[in-house]
């Protein structure tokens, strides 16, 4: 691979990306004196303007992208978003909608939301919805402090949240800012909730399970009744992280479950291009008991039309500006009504059989921790190549070198060196052999020369990073030129 320079290597002294005829007005020599102009870097790069267009081409041409591939990031439901839910999100009359215009000027964007929420009350099973949260993780605080609101009216707010092994990650951190103390319950050996664990951890202080359904290893926790009804007779709440419901759309729902509340991720499930920071939204649904305490304002829609309803004395009040990353709400209601019924239920069942289909191949050639039947996505482990002195970040950073991008690793921590892998509804089966025949190859280069894989990636801009060095010792300015860099 060819490297491309530094822009400060094509540099040349005297070179421009455009010229401008000389001022014919005083120039005023402290003009800038109280501008943040930035003095750090000397020497600022001079190139032509054809220089510079390739320069950034280039560069973008390394770039992955799902346009380009698609990520089996386990968890994350990275998929493909149709392209036209964009072009109707970017709509002028929606990016001209402004929140603070009058109501009467804004009733169709009313209408949207109050749809949308419809909408989800039917996939889900719920009672009621808000979309304000704009991700899942703070959908699961919005539902946490529901579920505290309540309890704190009826006198003991409790003191603990039970979460399972099995769980996403940003449940514990969603109870503790709730003020609650966080308490594990383990896995049986079919990698779901241990009833007896549940049974003997569920106390008169508990205020809820925050249980993930389909978990992170992708198994469905087939006995979600039970575990309702465990919680439930101690007065609990269930709380269900609905990030996995790209497994579930069309053919179950959380609501028939005996969930009390749930959060969604439009941005995984329902047609938002997923990574980067945002935006999101994480719409949080909950059965009739908490609909009192919901965010303010709710859409309701009265004589008059639509109207913001902020009367609501029970509220856990605002919890973010406006009503929710509008545009987000856009493009998953074209996404839904697109599809309808039949769609959805068939999205849930594609995604079921791809996962499967990649678990299938490659069983023989990467360790399963759990041989029970999983859903959307599955979890390999690193103990077949281990004996050969390669781990999953091994076999990550390789399979870049296959034009593949890696999966995600060391997640769920209940099973060691994890590489978990969800590949989705929108991929083709040639796109998921392409994954798989990289990932057979890996398994043979680990028997026959581990070495390519202790030294991968080796074919891309930027080789592997010492990542625990950068993590230790962080480096936040760099004050060196041009040449110390590419010497260190």
């Amino acid at each position: 691979m060819i490297r491309e320079p530094l822009i400060f290597e094509i540099s040349n002294e005297g070179k421009s990306a455009f010229s401008l005829p000389n001022i014919d007005v005083p120039v005023k020599e402290d003009i800038l004196k109280n501008l943040p102009v930035r003095k750090e870097i000397a020497g600022f790069p001079q190139v032509s303007e054809p220089e510079l267009v390739r320069h950034f081409t280039r560069l973008s041409k390394t770039n992955y992208c799902v346009d380009e591939g698609f990520y089996p990031l386990g968890s994350c439901t990275m998929k493909y978003n149709p392209k036209v839910n964009e072009k109707i999100a970017n709509n002028h009359k929606f990016l001209s909608s402004h929140p603070f215009s009058p109501i009467d000027l804004v009733q169709g964007n009313l209408e949207i939301l109050k749809m949308t929420e419809e909408l989800l009350v039917e996939i889900t099973g719920m009672d009621a919805f808000t979309l304000q949260p704009s991700a899942g993780a703070q959908g699961e605080l919005v539902g946490m402090m529901l579920i505290r609101a309540l309890l704190e009216e009826k006198g003991d707010p409790r003191k603990i949240v039970l979460i399972p092994d099995s769980a996403h990650g940003t449940n514990p951190s969603s109870a503790h800012i709730c003020g609650y103390k966080v308490q594990e319950v383990k896995s049986n050996k079919s990698g779901t909730v241990d009833l007896a664990n549940l049974l003997n951890a569920m106390k008169e202080d508990v205020a809820a399970l925050m249980i993930t359904n389909p978990n992170t290893l992708g198994v469905f926790e087939f006995d979600i009744k039970k575990i309702a009804e465990i919680v439930h007779a101690k007065g609990g709440f269930i709380y269900m992280d609905g990030a996995n419901m790209n497994a579930l759309i069309g053919n179950c729902r959380p609501g028939d479950m005996d969930v009390d509340v749930i959060h969604l991720n439009l941005h995984k499930t329902f047609s938002t291009p997923h990574g980067g920071g945002g935006p999101g939204s994480g719409p949080v649904g909950v059965k009739k008991e908490l609909i009192p305490y919901l965010p303010v304002p709710l859409v309701e829609k009265g004589e008059k039309g639509y109207f913001l309803d902020f009367d609501r004395p029970k509220s856990i009040g605002r919890i973010r500006s406006f009503y929710g990353n509008f545009q987000v709400v856009v493009k998953a209601l074209a996404y839904v009504l697109s599809l309808g019924h039949e769609g959805m239920k068939e999205v849930s069942e594609i995604a079921v059989l791809n996962s499967n289909y990649i678990r299938k191949c490659l069983e023989e050639d990467f360790h399963l921790e759990y041989k029970t039947p999983t859903l959307h996505e599955c979890v390999f482990s690193d103990k077949f190549q281990k004996v050969h002195g390669i781990t999953n970040l091994d076999i990550a950073k390789r399979l870049i070198d296959y034009g593949v991008h890696p999966p995600t690793m060391s997640f769920p921590l209940i099973v060691h060196g994890a590489l978990m892998v969800e590949p989705t509804e929108t991929e083709s089966k040639r796109d998921l052999d392409i994954f798989i025949d990289a990932m057979k190859k890996i398994a043979q280069e680990a028997k026959t020369n581990p070495n390519v894989l202790k030294g991968a990636p080796h074919e891309t801009y930027v080789r592997r990073l010492d990542e625990i060095g950068a993590a230790r010792n962080q480096v936040l300015k760099w004050e060196g030129t041009a040449a110390q860099n590419e010497k260190d």
